[in-house]
């Protein structure tokens, strides 16, 4: 599991995260909300490798990552996205997945990349259901295709369609898989969203530990487990969405009380 005890995080004399505790168990999709400026970025953040926390811990199955850098935490099996899409946009879509896939292992020369790992970059490319576009130049994909190969490439880094030479040996555990997606709902159409999160949801079924920020209700609401709410640097609130949807300190400071739950 993920586990975040007491974290805190100054930036001058501004405690941005304020002592926030929570965890996230395997086969979870938990959401982390909160109106702006309320630390879920510099949360977010500390967890994935971005921020060193000021104070307090962060430990992914059992062991401290907190002073790790975000390449550290990806080989303990931590992988993450951004709000604004990452990807090789000079690549098509297969390359980006060949070149994910392969980085685990050592990156080949240019000239070697369309034949590299083209059975495992092609399995990925069907579980993020982008196959019509597996030859598409990156550059020119609409969005929400983006957003989903950004995930199948956080996917390749995780090793969910590494070859099995590269995985350990047969009677070693498994390597615990935590996903952390900042707003992966943020700039995608209604049906877009939709369909990414409910990809989302499908991975923490498998057993992926999932958190995510978010500022959509509707990809939160329906979607999550359970829903962390941060309101000036502290954790006001936890619990099933239908808890949070009720919380009375929620909705008057950030929900508002005209919320519906199924209606967001």
């Amino acid at each position: 599991m993920l586990q975040v005890r007491h974290l805190v995080k100054y930036f001058g004399g501004v405690k941005a995260v304020d002592g926030v505790s929570f965890e996230v168990h395997a086969g979870e999709c938990v959401a982390l909300i909160g109106p702006n400026g309320a630390g879920k970025s510099t949360c977010f953040a500390c967890i994935a490798g971005q921020h060193r926390p000021t104070g307090g811990e962060v430990l992914w199955a059992g062991r401290h990552i907190d002073a790790l850098a975000p390449a550290q935490r990806l080989a303990r099996g931590v992988a993450r996205t951004f709000q604004v899409a990452q990807t090789f946009e000079a690549l098509t879509v297969l390359q980006n997945l060949q070149l994910a896939v392969t980085a685990r292992l050592g990156l080949p020369a240019w000239n070697e990349l369309d034949r590299v790992m083209v059975g495992a970059a092609g399995q990925l490319l069907a579980r993020i259901d982008l196959q019509s576009l597996a030859h598409a130049d990156v550059l020119g994909l609409p969005y929400g295709a983006k957003k989903r190969l950004e995930l199948g490439i956080a996917l390749a880094g995780l090793g969910e369609a590494a070859p099995a030479a590269s995985h350990a040996q047969a009677n070693d555990a498994p390597t615990p898989r935590l996903l952390l997606l900042d707003e992966p709902a943020a700039g995608l159409a209604e049906p877009e969203r939709v369909a990414l999160m409910q990809l989302v949801r499908s991975l923490a079924a498998e057993g992926l530990a999932v958190l995510y920020t978010e500022h959509n209700m509707d990809a939160v609401f329906g979607v999550a487990d359970r829903v962390l709410v941060l309101i000036e640097g502290r954790l006001a609130a936890q619990g099933t969405p239908l808890d949070i949807a009720r919380h009375s300190e929620v909705r008057s400071r950030y929900l508002g009380h005209a919320f519906d739950a199924d209606r967001p």
